[in-house]
């Protein structure tokens, strides 16, 4: 079975959602299914998954000019899954941050 959680989402739009609605932010394995990251969440941290959403991000193409000519790369792409928690319940991960 391939890692369904790589790391944890921190940022200051993730930090304020956590903060205020109970949200967090994970990124995950593109071929991981809502059901799978739910599982991960719940057995990894010992919590109760309400809601999961996933998004899905392209990776871009980027350009650069240089004194010995053009640069062509695509940065990474990912999948990112905002995970809502049952109410009274946090990750204790997040708290040190």
């Amino acid at each position: 079975m391939h890692q369904i959680l790589i790391r944890p989402l921190i940022t200051e739009k993730m930090t304020n959602l956590t903060a205020d609605k109970g949200k967090y932010g994970f990124i995950v394995n593109p071929k991981a299914n809502k059901i799978e990251i739910k599982k991960a969440i719940e057995q990894k941290f010992n919590v109760h998954v309400v809601d999961v959403k996933t998004i899905n991000y392209k990776g871009k193409t980027k350009t650069q000019f240089r004194k010995s000519g053009r640069f062509e790369g695509r940065t990474a792409k990912f999948k990112k899954a905002i995970v809502t928690l049952k109410e009274g319940e946090t990750i204790e991960l997040f708290e040190q941050v």
